[in-house]
C-alpha cells in the first residue's frame, strides 16, 4: 500500500500505469467511482487489475471520507493524456516508474512452459509428410528419462544417405571443432552410417563435456522460448526423421539437422558459452531484441563461418546439416562479411533458399568475445546471473544478492591461484 495523504497520486510505468488514487471522497462518491472506472476502460483501453476503498487515515471534514486504490494498465503512449486528465480532478498527481518486463523461466523446470511451436510446411512434399499434417509426436517431457525412438528402415535410409553425403564434406568444409566432437559422437555415441543416435545417449555425452542436456521437442519452437532454453544449457530438440521423398530438405528441423548440425558444436566449450550468452542474452528482453538475438543466432549458431588456418571453414548447424548449402557457402558465390554483432542482428536472412551472405568470424573467441559486449547494450532494468548449482536464474536485484555472488567468486579465485602457485 502507498502512504495514506490527503492528496490524489498516480504512480506511472514505462509501459504500463499503476495508478493509485487517494482523495477524501463520501460515501454517496462511490458512483462517481464506478464512473471513473468505466472512464479508464473506455477512453484509454484501460486494464483495471484492483479497484479498492478503504476510509481515510486523515479525514478532514467526515468520516465518510475514503482512500482509493486504483491498479490499471495503460498504453504507454496515453500515460501523459491520461496524467494530465487526472490533474484536472486531482490537487496533485506524482509519478514514479516500474519497469516491466514479459515473462522468462527462473529454474530449469521452468523449461515446461517453453514449448509454443511454430509450423512451417512445404506444399512440394506429399501429405503424408509429418510436418504438413502436423502429425509430430509431443513428448510432454518433464524431466523424465529422455525417451528411446525405434526408427523404421526407410527413416534409417534416409539417415544413411544424408550422413553418407555429409561426412565426405565435413574434412574439408567443417571447422577443427566440429571435427574433433564428430570423431568422438563417432566413438562413443553410435553415429555412423546404419544407426540413428538416441537423444538420451547424446545427451549424457554433452552433459559431461560442456553441461548441455538435451530435451525432447515437438517441432519448431517460437525464438523466445528457443532462446531461453540455451540460457540453462538446454537445447530443444526434435527426434523425428524427415521425410524420405527430400532427403536433403526439410521444412523444419529434424533430427538429422540436430544430431549431425548442433551437437557436435555444443560439445565445444568455447561455442557452448557462446550459444547460453544468447540464452541469457533473451531473459527479459522485448520482442524487438529478442528478434535481434534470433537473427544473431540465425547467422552464427546456424549459419556461422569461421576463419581457421587461412581457410574458412563452416561451424553453423544449418550448413553442416545441409550437403547444397555446405557446398554454396564455401564456393565462390555467396558475399562474404565480417562478424560484427550490430550489423548481424539487423542483416535481413533466407529461410526459404540459400542466404546470398554470410558472416565470418576471426574465430569462435572473438566471435565469443563480440556478442558479449553487444549484449551488454541491452537495456534492462536489472541484470541476471545464471546458478550453475542450482540450474537456475538469480535476479541480481539487491546489493545484497551481488555481494553474495562476489563471495562466490573469489572463493573461486583463491582456488585458481593456489593452483597457480602448486603449478609454478
Amino acid at each position: 500500500w502507498w502512504p495514506a495523504t490527503t492528496k490524489q497520486q498516480a504512480s506511472i510505468s514505462s509501459t504500463q500505469i499503476v495508478g493509485v488514487l487517494e482523495t477524501y471522497l463520501d460515501f454517496q462518491s462511490l458512483e462517481k467511482l464506478h464512473h471513473m472506472n468505466i472512464w479508464l476502460l473506455q477512453v484509454f483501453e484501460t486494464q483495471i487489475h484492483h479497484f479498492e476503498t478503504r476510509q481515510a487515515k486523515k479525514p478532514k471534514n467526515s468520516a465518510d471520507h475514503l482512500d482509493v486504490f486504483v491498479e490499471c494498465e495503460v498504453h504507454s503512449a496515453d500515460v501523459s493524456i491520461l496524467i494530465t486528465s487526472l490533474k484536472r480532478v486531482a490537487e496533485d498527481v506524482k509519478t514514479s516508474r516500474e519497469d516491466k518486463v514479459p515473462w522468462f523461466p527462473r529454474k530449469i523446470q521452468d523449461l515446461d512452459k517453453c514449448h509454443h511451436l511454430i509450423t512451417k510446411s512445404d506444399p512440394s512434399l506429399d501429405h503424408a509428410h509429418p510436418v504438413n499434417t502436423c502429425i509430430i509426436s509431443s513428448f510432454h517431457y518433464r524431466g523424465d528419462p529422455l525417451p528411446c525412438v525405434e526408427y523404421t528402415a526407410q527413416e534409417i535410409a534416409t539417415w544413411r544417405e544424408v550422413y553418407r553425403k555429409l561426412s565426405s564434406l565435413y574434412p574439408t568444409h567443417a571447422c577443427t571443432q566440429y571435427l574433433d566432437a564428430f570423431q568422438q559422437l563417432e566413438k562413443y555415441c553410435g553415429y555412423q552410417e546404419d544407426n540413428i543416435p538416441q537423444l538420451r545417449d547424446v545427451s549424457r555425452f554433452l552433459k559431461e563435456r560442456t553441461g548441455f542436456q538435451l530435451r525432447p521437442a515437438a517441432g519448431l519452437l517460437s525464438a523466445r522460448d528457443f532462446l531461453a532454453s540455451l540460457a540453462f544449457r538446454v537445447f530443444q530438440s526434435t527426434q523425428y526423421i524427415r521425410h524420405f521423398s527430400s532427403p536433403m530438405h526439410s521444412p523444419e528441423p529434424d533430427c538429422c539437422h540436430e544430431l549431425l548440425g548442433h551437437v557436435p558444436m555444443l560439445a565445444d566449450k568455447e561455442f557452448a558459452q557462446f550459444s547460453q550468452d544468447i540464452g541469457l542474452a533473451s531473459l527479459g528482453s522485448s520482442e524487438a531484441e529478442i528478434e535481434k538475438l534470433a537473427t544473431l543466432y540465425w547467422f552464427t549458431v546456424e549459419f556461422g563461418l569461421c576463419k581457421q588456418n587461412g581457410s574458412i571453414k563452416a561451424y553453423g548447424a544449418g550448413l553442416l546439416s545441409s550437403y547444397g548449402e555446405l557446398m554454396y557457402a564455401l564456393s565462390n558465390k555467396p558475399e562474404y562479411k565480417p562478424f560484427d554483432p550490430e550489423v548481424t542482428a539487423v542483416h535481413p536472412y533466407q529461410d526459404q533458399a540459400f542466404q546470398p551472405v554470410y558472416f565470418i568470424a576471426e574465430n569462435l573467441e572473438d566471435a565469443k568475445s563480440k556478442l558479449q559486449n553487444y549484449v551488454m547494450k541491452i537495456k534492462k532494468p536489472f541484470s541476471l546471473r545464471y546458478d550453475p548449482f542450482t540450474s537456475s536464474i538469480e535476479v541480481m536485484n539487491a546489493p545484497q544478492k551481488v555481494k553474495r555472488a562476489l563471495c562466490q567468486m573469489r572463493e573461486e579465485l583463491k582456488n585458481l591461484c593456489l593452483a597457480l602457485e602448486n603449478l609454478s
